[in-house]
């Protein structure tokens, strides 16, 4: 396939004419004469005088810190030259306070200068880190093709990562596979495609359309926060009997966490997790609910989707992902329990679900959690200790879903609306026990008006985040951590 080269990237990328350079001329490293031959000539292919370019430019007005690999430039591989300028352009957009968008295309380190070019590897990485500490952005969009310590570091860094329609991305390039282990890779795995369904990157982005799906990013990771629209008036609680929540949360056609999505949010940027397998009952994404931006994070109903180690370890990311940003954490809790089966038992399931637990109820950032239908097992436990819990009317919260409640307690499955009612697991149950601070009306059931009750969930959802940004950190931290101390304690 064709590539696309670091100008190319630019001139698509910036807004027209705003580019400006913060390359300065190449250190010289001493190179040998035949070595210096390899670079004059790179020089003359491309115009360009090392394999990386470095500088700011602006994205519908607002400024941004670009770095990116010209392939032309000897294979796009990084020596110290290359990496120096990285790291120095890396450090002014940190001291910048500038979004990041870095756009490797290589072969990884520069061959001609050996150990020491491999080992420039770590001060870009920390470099990015850095930057990542200073809760700034950066976002990485991969394109064809990028191979060894280059996706082995600054590469594979991202809060956010793309990559280009085809790419080649890959640890170990193909050509090296195959000398030395005498047959080809095995083909349609390091293409970026691939790479998307199993999670390791969040979306496959063609660079036409790059330049809208970086605004709509920028507008959630980096723009303030707008006005919300108002909150719904609170509805008396009609007294529905726990069952019946029950069997009306596992309709399904009731709306979800994706239809909540897009009828109730705006400048949606989907991550990883939206693509198959297990990983598929947890969404992952950047949204603005009416103007309060957030990262959602989100159980999805699948037909016989349970969620496993592999699904927490993707909200453990959405977790660390709102704190790295800086931006409040809204969680959509919908699910059926966990997966009972040996893999998921050797792939530590419940350390998972503790591990959510503990990094949740300690998160500095403001969290919203959503009750929006099943609420079974750990899994949603791991997702509800937030800032603020709302509940959908028909929304539930049980240790088991009721039948496996009934075959504990009466060893049979009849029983299930009766512990249901006796657990205190619907939403009125919840809200009086100080779970739940606020229900979302259901007129009568969402999913007989999903466009009406997203728009009030939504709302809702705005109205909270936007309370939650006035509290200081630190007392919302303790206000959390006092309420999970004294639930279910006697007044």
């Amino acid at each position: 396939m064709s590539r696309i080269g670091a100008l190319r990237l630019r001139d698509t990328l910036l807004d027209q004419g705003s580019f400006r350079s913060w390359d300065d001329p190449p250190l010289d490293i001493g190179a040998g004469q035949d070595y210096r031959r390899e670079l004059s000539a790179a020089a003359a292919k491309t115009g360009l005088d090392e394999s990386v370019l470095t500088g700011e430019g602006r994205v519908f007005g607002r400024r941004v810190a670009l770095v990116a690999c010209e392939f032309d430039f000897l294979a796009g591989s990084i020596g110290v030259a290359a990496a120096e300028r990285i790291t120095a352009a890396v450090l002014r957009a940190t001291a910048e306070k500038l979004p990041l968008l870095a756009s490797p295309s290589s072969g990884g380190t520069r061959m001609q200068e050996g150990t020491v070019a491999f080992l420039q590897m770590v001060k870009i990485a920390a470099a990015v880190e850095l930057h990542k500490q200073a809760h700034l952005p950066y976002l990485v969009y991969l394109r064809h093709p990028t191979t060894g310590g280059v996706f082995a570091s600054w590469g594979s860094l991202g809060h956010v990562t793309a990559a280009e329609p085809g790419a080649l991305i890959g640890f170990l390039g193909p050509r090296v596979y195959e000398h030395l282990y005498g047959e080809p890779f095995p083909s349609g795995v390091q293409t970026a495609e691939n790479l998307q369904r199993h999670g390791v990157i969040d979306a496959v982005v063609p660079v036409e359309v790059l330049r809208s799906t970086l605004d709509r990013t920028l507008k959630v990771v980096s723009d303030a926060p707008g006005e919300p629209p108002p909150a719904p008036e609170p509805e008396p609680l009609p007294d529905i009997p726990a069952w019946q929540s029950v069997e009306i949360s596992r309709r399904p056609d009731r709306p979800g966490v994706g239809h909540l999505l897009r009828h109730g949010t705006t400048e949606r940027v989907l991550l990883s997790g939206t693509g198959g397998g297990e990983a598929a009952t947890t969404v992952l994404a950047l949204a603005r609910f009416g103007g309060q931006p957030a990262v959602v994070l989100g159980q999805q109903r699948v037909v016989g989707g349970l969620v496993g180690p592999a699904a927490l370890r993707e909200a453990r990311r959405g977790m660390a992902l709102a704190a790295g940003l800086r931006l409040p954490l809204v969680l959509v809790i919908d699910t059926a329990g966990p997966a009972l089966s040996t893999e998921a038992e050797q792939g530590g399931l419940a350390g998972e679900i503790a591990r959510c637990l503990a990094e949740l109820v300690t998160l500095d950032t403001p969290t919203v959690s959503v009750l929006l239908g099943q609420g079974s097992g750990g899994p949603a436990l791991a997702m509800v200790p937030a800032d603020r819990v709302l509940a959908a009317l028909h929304g539930w919260l049980a240790p088991l879903p009721p039948e496996g409640a009934s075959a504990i307690v009466f060893r049979d499955l009849e029983h299930a609306p009766e512990l249901a009612a006796a657990q205190g697991i619907r939403s009125a149950d919840l809200l009086r026990n100080g779970i739940v601070d606020a229900i979302v009306a259901e007129r009568p059931d969402a999913a007989d008006e999903p466009e009406e009750f997203t728009r009030r969930l939504s709302a809702t959802i705005a109205d909270e985040l936007h309370r939650l940004r006035s509290v200081p950190t630190e007392q919302r931290r303790a206000a959390r951590f006092e309420r999970y101390r004294r639930i279910g304690l006697p007044n």
